[in-house]
C-alpha cells in the first residue's frame, strides 16, 4: 500500500460525499477515517454543501433513490465548476453513463464494490499531483530546460508519476534521463527506494546476479548471500538504464519477473516477491531493434507505457548557458566572452549535458573565471577530436544501422559544418566557401540543429 503522508503527517483533505444508501455511507466515511466528510444523502444537501462550503474531492453516487433519474450527475456539474476532484462510485456504469459523468466534469469513474483499494489509488494520486503542483518548478531546480517542447514532454510524463504505468525515456547518452527517472520517482508518492541499474555495465550471468540476487554458494565467490535490485525495489522504482543493450535470454527472464512480480535469486528453490515499478531508458531506438532481433516485442510491451524523449543538447541551445549557471551554484561563477558563447552555441554537444558538466567543471578549476575563445576551443576540440576517433572505429555505421543511411548522412554534414563554424568563429560565408556547399544545405542543417538563422555572424 502506498503512503499517504507528506513530511510524516497525513495531509487532511476536505470530502464530499454524497450517496442515499445508509450502508454505503458508512463503508466510505470508514476508508475516509482520516480526514474531514461531509456526508450528503439527497441532491438538494450537495448543492447546498457545494455552495457553502471549500472541497478538495467529491465522491458522488449518480442514482439516489429507487426512482430517481440519475440525479447525481447534477452535483458534478457543480461541483467541478467550484474545482472539486469529482470521483463517481455508481452502481450505474454503463458506457452511456460513463460518458455523460466525464462531459459533465468527473475526472474519475469507479463502480460500486472495490472502495477501499480505490479510494486508496485516488488519494494518492490526488496527493501526489497536488504536491507536484506545489513543489516549484522543477524546470528551475531539478531538471534544467528552457526549452518549451523538452519541458512539456516532462510535464507531461509527470502526470504518470503517481500511477502503476511503465515509462520508457528515449534519447542519446548524457541528455539527463536517469535525473527524469529519479524526478518520476520523487513525484509517485511510491514508498520503496529508487533502485537503478545500468544493464550495459554487466555481462548476462553478472546481470542476472545483480537483479534476481543469490543465496550463499550459488556459484563460485557467492561467499554470502546477497539481495537482488528487483527486491530492493519492492513498493519503489526499479530504472533499468540502457536495457536495449540486454540479451534476449535475459530479456526472457526479466520479463516474466515483472509479469509475476516474483523471481527466484540465484541458487534458491524459495521464489521472492517485490512490487516494483519499471522505469526504462535506451539510446537505441526500440522498434529497430525488435526489427532486428534484438529486443522481444513482449518485452517492450511490458515497458513502455509513456514515452518520453529527450532531445540532444544540440537541439536544446537555450539551455546551455542555464546549465551551466546550474552546475556552478554555490560554486565559483564563470563569465563567458561573446566569441566562447558563440563557439559553444555553436557546438554539437556530442556528449549532450553530460559533457557541458564536465567542461564547466574543467573551466571552473582554471585560473581565469573570464572563459575565453582559447580556453573554451581547447576543452571542447579534444573531446570533439576523441567522438570523431569513436566514430571512425564503427560508431557511425553501428548509427547508420539503427537509424538508417540518410539519418547517418545527415549527422556527419551537421558534425562538419558545426565543426566549420566553430573554427571559422561563426563566419557562415567562410564555412560555405570551405566545404564548397550550397547555402540551402546549411541553412537547412542549422535549422535541423535548432541554431538561430538570422542571428549570428554572417
Amino acid at each position: 500500500m502506498h503512503s499517504l503522508l507528506s513530511g510524516g503527517v497525513m495531509e487532511k483533505l476536505n470530502i464530499l460525499v454524497l450517496e442515499d444508501d445508509k450502508l454505503a455511507q458508512k463503508v466510505m466515511a470508514a476508508h475516509l477515517a482520516a480526514h474531514s466528510v461531509d456526508m450528503a444523502g439527497d441532491l438538494k444537501a450537495a448543492l447546498k454543501k457545494i455552495e457553502a462550503s471549500k472541497y478538495d474531492i467529491g465522491f458522488f453516487d449518480l442514482m439516489l433513490g429507487p426512482d430517481d433519474d440519475y440525479s447525481g450527475l447534477k452535483a458534478i456539474t457543480a461541483a467541478a465548476a467550484k474545482g472539486i476532484y469529482c470521483v463517481v462510485v455508481s452502481s450505474s456504469d454503463s458506457d452511456e453513463m460513463i460518458d455523460r459523468a466525464y462531459a459533465l466534469g468527473a475526472n474519475d469513474f469507479y463502480a460500486k464494490g472495490n472502495e477501499k483499494a480505490n479510494i486508496e489509488d485516488i488519494l494518492r494520486k490526488f496527493l501526489q499531483n497536488r504536491k507536484a503542483a506545489a513543489s516549484g518548478d522543477i524546470f528551475a531546480s531539478a531538471f534544467i530546460t528552457e526549452d518549451a517542447e523538452t519541458r512539456a514532454a516532462a510535464a507531461e510524463a509527470l502526470k504518470y508519476a503517481p500511477t502503476e504505468l511503465p515509462i520508457l525515456i528515449l534519447g542519446p547518452s548524457g541528455t539527463g534521463k536517469t535525473s527524469l527517472a529519479k524526478i518520476l520517482h520523487e513525484h509517485s508518492g511510491r514508498d520503496g527506494a529508487f533502485v537503478s541499474i545500468n544493464c550495459s555495465a554487466y555481462t548476462e550471468d553478472l546481470l542476472e546476479a545483480e537483479l534476481f540476487g543469490f543465496r550463499k554458494g550459488a556459484f563460485t565467490g557467492a561467499a554470502e548471500a546477497r539481495k537482488g535490485r528487483l527486491l530492493e525495489a519492492h513498493k519503489g522504482t526499479l530504472f533499468l538504464d540502457e536495457i536495449g543493450t540486454m540479451s534476449l535470454n535475459m530479456q526472457m527472464k526479466l520479463l516474466k519477473s515483472i509479469e509475476e512480480r516474483t523471481f527466484y535469486p540465484l541458487g534458491s528453490e524459495k521464489p521472492e516477491h517485490s512490487e516494483f515499478r519499471i522505469i526504462s531508458a535506451t539510446l537505441e531506438d526500440p522498434q529497430a531493434l525488435i526489427a532486428q532481433g534484438k529486443m522481444r516485442f513482449d518485452l517492450f510491451q511490458r515497458i513502455h507505457g509513456y514515452n518520453i524523449t529527450l532531445k540532444p543538447l544540440a537541439r536544446r541551445r537555450a539551455d546551455i548557458f542555464p546549465l551551466v549557471q546550474h552546475f556552478t551554484k554555490g560554486r565559483r561563477r564563470l563569465s563567458f566572452s561573446p566569441e566562447a558563447k558563440a563557439f559553444m552555441e555553436a557546438y554539437s554537444w556530442p556528449g549532450n549535458v553530460r559533457e557541458l558538466k564536465k567542461f564547466t567543471d574543467l573551466v571552473s578549476s582554471g585560473r581565469e573565471g573570464r572563459v575565453d575563445l582559447e580556453t573554451a576551443r581547447k576543452h571542447l576540440k579534444e573531446t570533439s577530436c576523441a567522438q570523431t576517433a569513436a566514430a571512425a572505429d564503427g560508431g557511425l555505421y553501428a548509427y547508420a544501422l539503427a537509424n538508417g543511411l540518410e539519418a547517418a548522412l545527415d549527422k556527419v554534414s551537421a558534425e562538419l559544418i558545426t565543426r566549420s563554424l566553430r573554427e571559422n568563429g561563426g563566419i557562415r560565408t567562410k564555412t560555405l566557401a570551405d566545404l564548397k556547399i550550397s547555402t540551402r544545405l546549411l541553412y537547412a542543417t542549422l535549422k535541423k540543429q535548432g541554431i538561430d538563422i538570422e542571428g549570428g555572424n554572417k
